[in-house]
């Protein structure tokens, strides 16, 4: 008898039988493939992803005797046995190769240390010759499916074949991971007498009564505001874009400006066209974490608790998904009991652009394992423009391919439209008229103009305080958290009264509070006056009366006229949004790049947040970098294919794809009794870790590695269990570090030093 799975102190008739697990994963994986047409091929991999265990030194192993060996590669190995004719289905056999040999450590590279090309050579232990009889009715079929759609060079863009055939690759290995996942966990928890309830109501079944619910919700929000010209161009967004929901899938876009109500016009269009055209799954990407709390407040309030998730832990459990073979026993069963966060199986899933897009790039087993269930589904991208341009044309590329080959329909949704469309942009999306779906977005962005933009030239900290104290209410965004700390100091000198200051130095948790306090004080007319940075910016609900914004992007200065006169109750020339150069504390490269880009285009146009201003400064920001300048990690060089071979750099790739390149590194704030309670269970092994990571991310601080290695060298910051986590939970130990207005403090600033903080 030949087991897949042992249990601890028990007799082996309860052990699950091998062949039991190999049957049931390729049914698992052939059921989640077959969504895009690889059905046989994922029946086939899964079958053989854990062939490595009919041999006789893997089940001394789970007996426990001995090391483990390699199991993983004998399935790889035998899979590239198959005698094909065509190149398809050598390309096909290969794909599955890399599948079944990284279904453990992740996808592999194709050349290098620990390849795939090296692993096909290599001595693996011998195999039981049972395993064929056992599987003798599933092996040999005609698994292979047809890479016709894949390999017509007619159906590629420019981006070529081989980026395909990749992307291709990693849906399918997402198929098999959750599949292997799915069985392991189903038998450790049968076993252990649990019931873990997985299952989300689908899509299909549930979307007519979602599609009546936003309807009352949005008549009952439409009531509330009467007839004001804002909630009459809100309703028209919102009925322009329903309207065009029974058109064929592909790529959408929602030009609409800030205020103007995308958020729920892109939700309602979501439902629609998912009913129209029997999609799975509506996918909110989001530019940054601060605002995802908030979206899935309002999806929430709207459709339910129970069919929305909400996907951002900023704490990843790294070395879980890099456990070595000769490890595997009962971390790596830990692993695989993962829940529902990994796999989106949700209906509707909020998460990050960066999360979406890391995982369409990844080769790790949790961050692929969530791909297939991105296959048919409705994804909306908010504030597009903020994708990173050195990744633009592979992010570009993904959301192409997702539409030609996955069935999925993309909603590009943003009050300023990035010019990403064929033929000015070069592998771009196939953009047309139709495919808008806001009424004239020229119109709406002259019937929404709410703010009066006003250019301030140098103002230093002095100036800017001088001017905030001439306005009871104000909101000045600056470019770092450094400059925002100095002025706010520099304004608490100057008695200016009700003055917040709000930053990433906050943890999250703090962040929601500190707006929450922010709306109900703008709300009362009582003195108010926020410093912050670009995190306030894009989708915060707030509304003042006058704001300043330190030089930057035309995108982000737009982006910051959002947050005042939000709700057009106030004059137009009295809302200003004063753009000013801080002298002493000059912009990023990056920022000041945009800011260029931004001087050259505005002499050309009257209003500066007209679409034909918005296309002239994307015009200047995309047009004018060369095609690796919007692909400067050179992702598609390292996807190649040729004379029946995909050399396919997945690892290498997943390490350069990086949205975020700050080089931050998290800690962890104590800073109420869930916190508190939350780190107390660091301490208990039991607990799996990636489960506390998802429930602690409202509590982290990213602050430079330097940084923190000093706080942790002074004793201010400390590693909780550093045994069991593998320093992976850094806690602040301090409390003094952390305040209430400033935040996380780091430095050695001269405040610190007053206080007794500098060590």
């Amino acid at each position: 008898m030949f087991f897949a799975h042992s249990l601890e102190n028990q007799n082996p008739h309860s052990w699950q039988p091998l062949a039991e697990h190999l049957k049931a994963v390729s049914r698992l994986t052939s059921r989640r493939a077959e969504k895009f047409g690889a059905g046989r091929l994922g029946a086939k991999i899964g079958l053989l992803h854990d062939l490595g265990k009919y041999s006789r030194e893997f089940q001394d192993y789970i007996s426990g005797k001995g090391s483990s060996p390699d199991h993983a590669t004998a399935g790889a190995c035998e899979i590239r046995k198959f005698e094909v004719a065509t190149s398809s289905d050598r390309l096909a056999i290969l794909i599955g190769a890399y599948c079944i040999a990284g279904h453990h450590s992740g996808l592999p590279n194709w050349l290098g240390n620990r390849a795939l090309s090296e692993r096909l050579k290599k001595r693996i232990p011998a195999l039981d010759p049972i395993w064929q009889e056992q599987l003798s009715s599933d092996a040999y079929r005609d698994l292979l499916p047809r890479l016709k759609p894949y390999c017509d060079k007619s159906g590629a863009n420019e981006n070529g074949l081989a980026f395909q055939l990749a992307m291709f690759g990693r849906m399918l290995f997402s198929c098999l991971v959750d599949a292997d996942y799915r069985d392991t966990e189903e038998f450790y928890s049968r076993a252990e007498g649990k019931s873990i309830d997985r299952e989300w109501p689908t899509l299909a079944a549930i979307v007519a009564n979602l599609i009546n619910r936003f309807d009352i919700h949005m008549a009952d929000l439409s009531a509330g505001a009467g007839n004001s010209q804002l909630s009459v161009l809100r309703n028209h967004v919102l009925s322009h874009a329903r309207g065009k929901a029974g058109l064929s899938r592909g790529v959408f876009t929602l030009e609409v400006p800030t205020g103007g109500g995308k958020t729920l016009a892109s939700l309602g269009f979501a439902l629609d066209h998912a009913k129209a055209h029997g999609m799975d799954r509506i996918v909110y990407g989001i530019p940054f974490t601060s605002i995802i709390d908030q979206t899935v407040e309002i999806f929430r309030s709207v459709l339910g608790h129970n069919v929305v998730l909400a996907h951002h832990s900023e704490i990843e459990n790294e070395r879980q998904d890099h456990i070595s073979e000769s490890e595997e026993g009962e971390r790596f069963v830990r692993a695989k009991m993962r829940l529902a966060m990994e796999d989106w199986a949700a209906p509707i899933v909020v998460t990050t652009n960066v999360r979406l897009f890391e995982s369409l790039f990844a080769s790790r087993t949790s961050r692929c394992r969530k791909l297939h269930n991105l296959v048919n589904s409705v994804i909306i991208l908010d504030e597009a423009q903020t994708i990173p341009r050195p990744l633009l044309r592979p992010c570009v590329a993904a959301l192409n391919e997702l539409v030609r080959n996955y069935g999925c329909s993309i909603v590009l949704c943003t009050a300023t439209q990035p010019a990403l469309g064929e033929p000015r942009f070069r592998g771009g999306f196939n953009l047309s008229e139709e495919r808008e779906l806001a009424p004239d977005p020229k119109k709406l962005a002259e019937k929404l103009g709410r703010v009066t933009l006003v250019h301030g030239g140098d103002m230093n900290d002095a100036a800017i305080v001088e001017a905030l104290a001439r306005s009871e209410q104000g909101l000045v965004i600056v470019n770092s958290r450094k400059h925002a700390l100095a002025l706010y100091r520099e304004a608490q000198s100057a008695g200016l009264e009700g003055l917040v200051h709000l930053t990433t130095r906050h943890f999250a948790a703090h962040r929601r509070a500190i707006l929450e306090k922010i709306r109900r004080t703008l709300k009362a007319g009582a003195p108010c006056r926020l410093i912050a940075t670009s995190l306030i910016e894009a989708g915060v609900d707030v509304d003042f009366p006058k704001g300043w914004r330190a030089e930057a992007g035309l995108d982000q200065i737009a982006q910051a006229a959002g947050r005042v006169n939000r709700e057009g109750r106030r004059p137009f020339d009295d809302s200003t949004l004063t753009v000013f150069r801080a002298p002493d504390y000059p912009p990023p490269p990056e920022i000041k790049s945009l800011s260029d880009d931004t001087a050259r285009m505005m002499h050309k146009h009257e209003n500066l947040f007209s679409p034909a201003a918005i296309d002239d400064f994307f015009g200047e920001v995309y047009w004018r970098l060369s095609p690796n300048g919007l692909d400067a990690k050179s992702i598609f060089d390292d996807f190649k294919v040729g004379g029946g071979v995909a050399d396919f750099s997945y690892r290498d790739v997943a390490e350069k794809f990086r949205m975020i390149e700050s080089g931050m590194v998290p800690v962890i704030v104590p800073g109420d009794d869930k916190a508190r309670e939350l780190i107390e269970k660091l301490s208990i092994p039991q607990i799996p870790s990636s489960a506390i990571a998802r429930d602690i991310q409202p509590y982290i601080v990213q602050v430079p590695p330097k940084a923190r290695q000093r706080l942790i060298a002074c004793g201010r910051v400390a590693f909780a269990e550093p045994k069991l986590r593998l320093d992976q939970f850094a806690v602040l130990v301090d409390p003094q570090l952390y305040r209430e207005d400033a935040g996380l403090i780091w430095e050695d600033a001269e405040y610190l030093s007053a206080e007794g903080l500098v060590w």
